[in-house]
């Protein structure tokens, strides 16, 4: 069992080693040529987006989470959930939906100029939405939630005593906020902001559509417009030191998270008036920048699309395409996932949680980098399939290089760490003693896990797996580079609508993929239902028990 967990371990590890060694076949010219002309300025807006997206998410996560756990006013309870919802919204899609309704044409310009009444459409000077602010606010506000989930958590598990005795010695407003809440909730925050810039990181389809070049942009204009692999492989390097960096990070605050929980979450306080007014609207702004308006242009161009020609013709095929991929590398990722879980489980040993971790590594790996460094491995895979075929007599053709499975795998290798990780997590829910009783009995271990375990993992293997099928239907920079010839999905045919400039032919498609996002956010949803149920059935619990 062991062996067979360990194979998916070696995998993830086979993309590093090969951009490692893809990145030093390049020649010395294309080190100096990068070093001088693409990696200072692609750093320089890659820290510039990182550090900007960072920044607005803070503000907006933050700012949204304290309001709705620490005061009451108009829409709270509606708001505490809605503004989950831009989790749906694919930032690429945020960022062609706000290029269409930004353009001098479009219609937020077009009624500037005529409620100024204004004629020529040069005359109205319109702040571009295809810049780097452009592209800071539009992925700030479309990642926001990761900050909100973490803060929010981190603010209704605090201490309330600690925040009743600040106000008591007559802290409010933002001395609150700064002396205590900030430092309380700062761990969770650290961890929301790791996820915010890693995302932005890995992000292709925005920044490139709104006119900033990353490194992760670089990676993909290297390969596939000046045809430079290795190029493209040495860029990828940087990022992945980076990523690893922001990993780093990320996991020391996590460390940290769970310092200052209270019993009891803060009492919230009721708004009335103006500052009510202002508490609403300090929370729908968020939602509405991240997932409200961008829907609403989709919906408003798909049923123009559709009234005028009908659904598109293609639209059959994109979908099946999707599916048929994402539903296989699901199955792939959740058996792998289950392996490195049981193992965790079975043995509980350095070399059991050694795989768990390294199963985390390519969740943290942008779609480019993953992309680049299984070129390596697949080349030399199709090699060696080549020799033994012609050993027997046999003409080979490449096993994986262009084909299905190569996206199968890279799917499977980047959202390995959900199935992963929530088995390992359920599984803690299970008493020791079932494993004893059915040892105890002479069950094997593939009976333990697959007649004993399997049927109680079932809610979170299925939670896990609906995941991974979303992740990979949103899934573009991997599936850019790594699609067989002439197969489009969802996500790289609103990429290529949105590259000609025809918008609304991708509304549709669009569309069905904020639609399957959804579903993510509507389990969140219900989590933190059933959690806010959970802690105020305890409150009454304990009440009772003082009364």
């Amino acid at each position: 069992m062991f062996a067979a967990a360990a194979v998916p371990a070696a995998l993830m590890l086979a993309p590093v080693l090969g951009l490692v060694v893809l990145a030093f076949q390049g020649t010395g010219e294309i080190w100096r040529h990068l070093a001088a002309y693409v990696l200072p300025d692609a750093l320089r807006q890659t820290a510039m987006l990182l550090s900007g997206t960072a920044a607005v998410a803070a503000l907006a996560g933050i700012g949204a989470a304290w309001l709705v756990t620490s005061f009451d006013f108009p829409g709270r309870k509606w708001l505490e959930w809605a503004l989950l919802l831009p989790l749906a919204m694919p930032t690429y899609i945020v960022a062609y939906a706000y290029a269409d309704v930004l353009h001098p044409i479009g219609p937020v310009q077009t009624g500037l100029r005529m409620l100024l009444g204004i004629d020529e459409v040069r005359g109205l000077v319109f702040p571009d939405i295809r810049s780097m602010p452009g592209c800071i606010l539009v992925m700030g506000f479309a990642l926001y939630p990761y900050v909100y989930i973490s803060t929010r958590a981190a603010l209704l598990m605090q201490s309330a005593e600690a925040i009743e005795a600040a106000r008591g010695l007559g802290a409010s407003g933002s001395v609150l906020i700064r002396r205590v809440v900030l430092p309380i909730a700062s761990p969770a925050i650290g961890v929301g902001l790791g996820l915010v810039m890693m995302e932005a990181l890995a992000d292709i389809g925005a920044s490139e559509f709104l006119g900033v070049r990353t490194l992760t942009v670089a990676v993909y204009v290297t390969w596939t417009t000046r045809g430079s692999v290795e190029g493209a492989a040495q860029i990828a390097l940087a990022i992945l030191a980076l990523t690893f960096v922001l990993l780093a990070v990320e996991r020391a605050m996590a460390r940290h998270r769970d310092q200052g929980a209270g019993e009891r979450a803060p009492l919230r306080r009721s708004l009335t008036g103006a500052m009510a007014a202002l508490a609403t609207i300090g929370c729908t702004l968020p939602m509405a920048v991240g997932f409200a308006v961008p829907t609403l242009h989709l919906l408003v161009n798909a049923a123009i699309r559709i009234a005028e020609f009908g659904f598109p013709a293609q639209l059959g095929n994109w979908t099946w395409n999707s599916l048929r991929l994402a539903t296989l590398a699901t199955a792939t990722t959740l058996c792998a996932g289950f392996l490195i879980a049981f193992c965790q489980r079975h043995l509980g040993s350095p070399a059991s949680t050694l795989l768990l971790r390294v199963s985390a590594l390519g969740y943290a790996l942008p779609g480019t980098v993953l992309a680049v460094g299984l070129l390596g491995p697949m080349a030399w895979f199709d090699e060696a399939m080549a020799i033994a075929l012609d050993h027997v007599g046999r003409i080979a053709v490449p096993a994986l290089s262009g084909s299905a499975a190569a996206l199968v795998l890279a799917y499977s290798l980047r959202f390995l760490a959900i199935p992963a990780n929530t088995l390992e997590s359920a599984y803690r829910s299970i008493p020791s003693t079932v494993d004893d009783a059915a040892r105890g009995l002479g069950a094997p271990d593939r009976v333990l896990a697959g007649r004993i375990h399997l049927p109680l993992l079932s809610p979170a293997a299925a939670a896990s797996a609906l995941m991974v099928l979303i992740e990979c239907m949103k899934e573009l920079p991997a599936t850019l580079l790594l699609r067989p010839l002439n197969v489009e999905t969802l996500a790289t045919a609103i990429y290529g609508e949105a590259s000609r400039g025809t918008y609304e032919e991708g509304a549709v498609a669009a569309l069905a993929i904020v639609a399957v996002g959804l579903i993510p956010v509507v389990i969140l949803v219900r989590g933190f239902k059933l959690k806010a149920d959970g802690r105020r059935r305890s409150r009454w619990r304990r009440d009772r028990a003082e009364a």
